[in-house]
C-alpha cells in the first residue's frame, strides 16, 4: 500500500557499513541520484571511520537501538554489534517511511551487512521496494528475504571497490531501484474483503473448493503454500492489514516445527490472525506428516519412522500419537489467545489426501491423540469446536468451513 504522504521526487534509503563499504555507496547513490532520485544514507557501521558523510550517523542508528557506539565498540562482539544496528537501522527505516520519506530500500554487502540491511527490509510493508545487493545471493536467501518481498542480487564479486565487473552490477542495481520507486502501483478498486488461506498439495480439493464458495461470496482469496515461508507470508500480510479474514486450512507447518521438518513456519505460526482478532477459521490440514528433503538426507534418528517419498525432493514422515497430541495442545493454547472470534473444524476421517482410511499415512491412534487433546485443552469460551465426520478433502466439509468465515466476517465487519 503506497504512504499516501510519500513526496512527489522519490527516495531511497541506503542501509551500510560505511567504514567499509563508503566508496560503493557513494557511487550507486550518484547512480540514483543522476536518474532523478533522492537519497538518504544511514551509517550503521560500528568500528571503522567512514569513507563517505552519511545523512543519518551511526551514533543516531545506535541510540535507535537504545545503545551507544561506545558501548557496542568496548563489547568487542561483532555479532552483537551487527545486530544492535540491525534493530536501529530497522527504527529509523519505519520512521522514515511513516513520514513519506521512503519510497524504496537498498543495501550493499556481504553475510553481515546483508542481514544487517534486510532486517530493516523485512520490518517494512510488503509492496515496498527492496534490494539487497549480496555475496550470499546464489545461497539460502531465506534467511534475509523472510517471508517479504526483498529482492537479492548477486554481486558476483565482493563488494570491495569500483572496477569493471563491479561498476556494471551497481549500476543495474541502481536502474532496477529507480524503475521501482518511479513506477506508480495501480490503484485496485476493489471492495471484495481479502482472505488468506494455506494450501498444500494433499489439501489442494479442500481449498480449492472453499476458495470458490468465498469467491462467490463476494470474497477476494491468497492462497499461500505451506513451506515455511508461505505459513510467515500469510502472517505477514495480515499483521500489515492486508489479509481481513484467515482461513488457515493447513496447519502442517507446525508438525515441522515441533518434529524438525524442513517446512517449518517458526514459533510464531498461527498467531497473527488472533493477535488482530481478526475472524477466523482453522483446520488440522496435514498434521499427519513432517517434510524432509530427498530421502537420503532424512536424519538417522528418523530412518525407522513409516516415510514416504512423495518425490525426489521430498520425503514425508507420519506423526506419532505423542507428537499429535502435543500438537493438539500447541494449537488449543495459540487459538485460545485470540482476541476475536475463531472456529476450529475437526475432519474425523482424515487429516489429508494420503491420512484417510485405507491409505498409507492413516493412523486412527494418531489422530485420536490429536483431536482428545484438542477437547482437553481448547477454552469454549473463545474457540468454537466443529467436528465433522467427513475427511478434510470432502467438498461438504470446505464449504462448510467458508460460509462459517463467511459469517463471522460478517458479524465482525458490522460491528
Amino acid at each position: 500500500m503506497e504512504h499516501e504522504h510519500m513526496q512527489t521526487k522519490p527516495t531511497v534509503v541506503l542501509i551500510g557499513t560505511l567504514d567499509t563499504k563508503g566508496v560503493e555507496y557513494g557511487y550507486i547513490r550518484n547512480c540514483l541520484e543522476e536518474q532523478g532520485v533522492s537519497t538518504i544514507l544511514i551509517d550503521a557501521g560500528v568500528l571503522g571511520e567512514s569513507k563517505i558523510t552519511p545523512d543519518i550517523t551511526r551514533e543516531e542508528v545506535a541510540q535507535a537501538a537504545d545503545t551507544s557506539i561506545e558501548a557496542l565498540v568496548a563489547a568487542e562482539d561483532r555479532g552483537a554489534a551487527v545486530t544492535a544496528m540491525a534493530h536501529g537501522a530497522s527504527v529509523i527505516a519505519k520512521r522514515l517511511y511513516a513520514e513519506g520519506r521512503l519510497s524504496g530500500i537498498l543495501g550493499l554487502g556481504g553475510s553481515g551487512g546483508s542481514a544487517l540491511a534486510t532486517q530493516a527490509m523485512r520490518d517494512l510493508p510488503v509492496g515496498v521496494p527492496k534490494l539487497m545487493v549480496s555475496t550470499m545471493a546464489s545461497g539460502d536467501t531465506r534467511p534475509y528475504v523472510g517471508a517479504v518481498d526483498v529482492i537479492m542480487m548477486h554481486s558476483v564479486v565482493d563488494i570491495a571497490g569500483i572496477n569493471q565487473l563491479s561498476v556494471r552490477i551497481l549500476s543495474n542495481a541502481a536502474g532496477a531501484m529507480a524503475g521501482m520507486v518511479k513506477t506508480t502501483p495501480p490503484v485496485i478498486k476493489s471492495e471484495r474483503p481479502l482472505i488468506g488461506t494455506t494450501m498444500f498439495g494433499v489439501t489442494t480439493p479442500a481449498v480449492n473448493a472453499a476458495r470458490e464458495r468465498l469467491e462467490e461470496l463476494g470474497y477476494e482469496v491468497l492462497v499461500f503454500h505451506a513451506t515455511g515461508v508461505g505459513g510467515q507470508s500469510m502472517e505477514a500480510l495480515i499483521k500489515d492489514g492486508f489479509i481481513v479474514a484467515s482461513l488457515d486450512v493447513t496447519t502442517t507447518e507446525l508438525a515441522d516445527d515441533l518434529v524438525g521438518g524442513v517446512l517449518s513456519a517458526g514459533p510464531d505460526r498461527l498467531q497473527a490472525a488472533g493477535e488482530l482478532g481478526i475472524p477466523q477459521v482453522v483446520s488440522l490440514g496435514a498434521l499427519d506428516m513432517v517434510n524432509f528433503g530427498a530421502f537420503e538426507t532424512v536424519p538417522l534418528k528418523f530412518k525407522e519412522r513409516l516415510l514416504y517419498k512423495h518425490n525426489e525432493t521430498i520425503t514425508l514422515m507420519r506423526t506419532t500419537p505423542e507428537e499429535c497430541a502435543e500438537l493438539g495442545r500447541s494449537i488449543a493454547h495459540k487459538l485460545n489467545a485470540s482476541k476475536g472470534r475463531v472456529t476450529l473444524f475437526v475432519p474425523l476421517k482424515g487429516l489429508s489426501m494420503i491420512a484417510t482410511e485405507g491409505r498409507l499415512f492413516f493412523d486412527g491412534q494418531a489422530d485420536a491423540a490429536l483431536f482428545e487433546a484438542l477437547r482437553e485443552h481448547l477454552d469454549r469460551n473463545v474457540v468454537e469446536l466443529i467436528e465433522v465426520d467427513q475427511h478434510i478433502n470432502d467438498p461438504l466439509f470446505a464449504v462448510a468451513m467458508a460460509d462459517r468465515l463467511h459469517e463471522l466476517y460478517q458479524e465482525w465487519s458490522r460491528v
